[in-house]
């Protein structure tokens, strides 16, 4: 059995919390994944696939494409690095992660010692001060063409040195919580001591090229307590802004905007440049801000949400609009023929926004999170678990967009978005629930048995339910002993007729919807504070609450300075996007157009990708079926489209 350290870690999807008292931290703790056990008939499927099939398709794929031999070739220090990038290492490092999280809750010891086997490569790759990095080591006077002849010199442009860094001690991280073997940690303990002494005041100056090293020693600070993890942390982020940049430039790259490096991070209002970049810098920032008090870095992270989800997200929670630099667009720019939207980048989204809901507890940031979840993200890995997109596209036509994915693959040269969902999916059950003193938040409704400690009391809640087809739920609730807290379960902004919690989306007829509560099978009495409906009681075994959200297929329509968007509308049901597909539609899907009275009714085919709520609707022409958004392109090649031209008529 796997020792789960739960004396000293608490574990979240994206974040590991040390146990031991610190001065100061997120005042709202997540529940554990490893606290709650999923049946659940949207995700559980998913998550087993990702356990039996990607996981291990990703490591055979990182021996085949040569990523492990690069490890092997470096620790002889002879051959030549052998596949494309400097940061392929990480595709390693995410894999173990994914593996980690799985056996964390499925303990599986074939795939233990062949986690351990790896580690043993990697290990013996690493130099003796802790440097770990396969393009350089293989052959120094050689290195990779991005990396500079020296360590470090181009850390700030492309070589992913720090990058390869952060995704080490993220891995080691989650290995270390999963099975409480230091082999993994101590190598990437010394890799982060030589960054110790390598970056600081008084030492080199760099600002990290492609972040995510911030958050990584975050989690070790978090198991170690050793504050010169959490100082280099935020040393990192605070030489942002420092190089000189042509400011007068509108090229990102030039002007320092790519790498959101052209002016400090504490004045920086937009969200901006490579967006996947951005998010794991955000992250960061939450992560320092919650330990160090640094209330100038969560007045910026503020701004910049407020940016992205009012002036920068697709419908579908997609972000990164621009192929070119796989970057945020200027406000409104989103359009539909082009729209990038990495995998990779609604990966960090979903961590960005946990990180918010745990600085502020407002469900506006779960409700964002949702809407990735199940769409933007999950859209990303076919059913089958080992086909894959790197971009998620908003419409496929004969002659789609440049960059446009229209059929999945089952690896990429950069390969970093299979990896990033494989470490992703075996802990989305730690998004599920927090806790705030007597507080219990419920922020996403997926069926399955969570225990939890609540003022010292074992307390296990239930969910039962058929989300996101149906928004009947129950929660049953059910202490060891009577006990007084509070549940806040989320009602979702979608029931609160908005579409996001901006004015960049709202749904064509605005519409109250009665949201009903009962409490063992009455009515109950509740408040609404920042979007949770709290109630308040002395709990009892086997207490029942049921809520009732109701599912209308509603009409989503754009701000009008999105210019793409215009005179269209998309279909949204409880939180899924819907979309046509070549497959179901005899007319042309790019050429649908919808009545304003076109009503649609949901039907659920348990034939169709294992089971789904459709759409079924009439066009002048045709009948017309819509499927969700996150199951297009599971059979095969064809054209696609979110958005459909809406007449009068």
């Amino acid at each position: 059995m796997y020792r789960l350290r739960s004396v000293l870690l608490l574990i979240c999807a994206g974040c590991v919390h040390l146990a031991v008292a610190q001065n100061k931290d997120y005042t709202i703790k997540p529940v554990s994944f490893t606290k709650v056990k999923l049946d659940d008939g949207f995700w559980s499927p998913r998550i087993e696939t990702n356990r039996t099939v990607t996981i291990p398709a990703s490591f055979a794929r990182c021996e085949s494409t040569g990523r492990v031999k690069n490890f092997e070739m470096a620790a002889q220090k002879s051959g030549k690095f052998c596949t494309t990038y400097p940061f392929d290492d990480t595709d390693i490092y995410k894999t173990v992660e994914g593996a980690s999280f799985s056996m964390a809750v499925h303990p599986d010891p074939k795939l233990d010692h062949y986690v351990d086997s790896l580690i043993a490569i990697v290990g013996k790759a690493q130099e003796p001060d802790g440097y770990l990095y396969t393009a350089r080591t293989i052959d120094p006077l050689h290195p990779h063409p991005w990396s500079g002849p020296e360590r470090w010199m181009k850390e700030h442009e492309l070589s992913h040195e720090l990058y390869n860094s952060g995704h080490l001690f993220e891995a080691a991280s989650a290995h270390y919580q999963a099975t409480g073997k230091r082999n993994f940690l101590n190598i990437a303990l010394k890799n982060a001591d030589l960054l110790v002494q390598t970056f600081g005041p008084g030492k080199l100056h760099m600002e990290p090229g492609h972040e995510i090293v911030e958050m990584g020693l975050v989690k070790l600070y978090r198991i170690t307590g050793k504050k010169d993890y959490l100082d280099l942390a935020k040393f990192f982020i605070d030489e942002r802004g420092k190089r000189t940049y042509d400011k007068n430039s509108r090229d990102e790259w030039k002007n320092g905007m790519y790498w959101q490096d052209d002016v400090p991070v504490i004045n920086q209002d937009e969200a901006e440049g490579h967006a996947v970049r951005a998010m794991y810098l955000y992250s960061g920032m939450a992560d320092v801000a919650a330990l160090t008090g640094d209330k100038e870095y969560i007045a910026a992270i503020d701004k910049i949400w407020d940016n992205m989800v009012g002036k920068k997200i697709y419908v579908q929670g997609g972000i990164g609009a621009v192929p070119s630099g796989e970057r945020f667009g200027d406000d409104y720019q989103l359009p539909n023929a082009t729209a990038y939207n990495e995998t990779c980048a609604a990966v960090g989204n979903v961590y960005w926004n946990e990180r918010m809901f745990l600085l502020h507890g407002d469900a506006k940031y779960i409700d964002v999170m949702e809407k990735v979840l199940y769409n933007g993200l999950i859209s990303g890995v076919g059913l089958n678990g080992n086909s894959f997109f790197y971009t998620n596209a908003m419409q496929v036509t004969g002659t789609p967009g440049k960059g446009v994915e229209t059929e999945r693959s089952g690896w990429f040269e950069c390969s970093c978005c299979p990896t990033n969902l494989a470490r992703f999916l075996p802990s989305l059950s730690g998004y599920m629930y927090a806790q705030k003193d007597d507080d219990l938040f419920v922020n996403l409704f997926i069926q399955g048995v969570a225990n939890l400690q609540i003022k010292d009391q074992a307390v296990k809640i239930t969910q039962q339910n058929n989300y996101p087809w149906s928004g009947a739920l129950a929660f049953i609730v059910d202490p060891a002993k009577e006990e007084q807290f509070n549940v806040k379960i989320r009602i979702p902004g979608w029931v609160q007729n908005q579409a996001i919690p901006s004015d960049l989306y709202q749904f064509e007829k605005s519409k109250s919807q009665n949201v009903t509560i009962k409490l063992n099978g009455k009515p109950v009495k509740y408040t609404m504070q920042n979007g949770y409906a709290v109630i308040s009681k002395t709990w009892r075994k086997n207490d029942r609450i049921e809520v009732n959200l109701p599912m209308e297929v509603k009409k989503v329509v754009a701000n009008q300075l999105v210019k793409d968007d215009i005179g269209k509308v998309a279909l949204q049901r409880g939180p899924v996007m819907y979309c046509a597909e070549w497959k179901d539609n005899t007319t042309k899907v790019s050429s649908i157009s919808l009545s304003i009275n076109t009503p649609f009714k949901p039907e659920f085919d348990k034939t169709l990708f294992n089971g789904v709520m459709v759409l079924k609707g009439e066009t002048d022409a045709d009948k017309l079926t819509l499927i969700p958004y996150c199951d297009w392109a599971n059979r095969g090649k064809g054209e696609m489209q979110v958005w459909f031209s809406q007449s009068n008529m």
